[in-house]
């Protein structure tokens, strides 16, 4: 089981999503915490080694607790903390961010790139509901 925090960050109704270098598939940002850290902590530092900002810490808000295949990392399980949140600054592409783009949500069932299973599954079918 891999256990990540990631930021869903919507503006004007897209959702920030993020391609890591030397994969195919388009995720949320975010990652892996440290010993000792908080999901928050974790949370606001990939943001900015990933995306060069971070979160509005007095917006953050969970989105909820989902767990899918991982996109990456075949035969594994990845259980995702998922945190909304505005972003404190203008995301730049940084560390191992290969693409970034903003993906309407209330778009196809099935967008012209490939979502990471969590995403697909779990995380834009809440996101509607949040939105709609």
């Amino acid at each position: 089981m891999i256990s990540v925090v990631s930021a869903a960050i919507v503006r004007d109704g897209a959702l920030l999503v993020v391609r890591k270098r030397g994969t195919d598939s388009f995720m949320l940002p975010g990652g892996k915490g440290e010993p000792g850290e908080t999901e928050a902590e974790t949370l606001q530092r990939e943001l900015r080694e990933e995306l060069g900002c971070g979160l509005h810490p007095d917006r953050l808000a969970l989105l909820g607790h989902f767990e899918a295949p991982a996109a990456n990392e075949p035969g594994c399980v990845v259980r995702a903390a998922i945190y909304r949140g505005d972003l404190d600054g203008v995301p730049v592409i940084a560390a191992e961010i290969a693409e970034m783009l903003w993906l309407d949500v209330e778009g196809e069932e099935e967008p012209p790139i490939r979502l990471a299973p969590l995403l697909n599954r779990h995380v834009l079918p809440a996101l509607r509901d949040v939105v709609a």
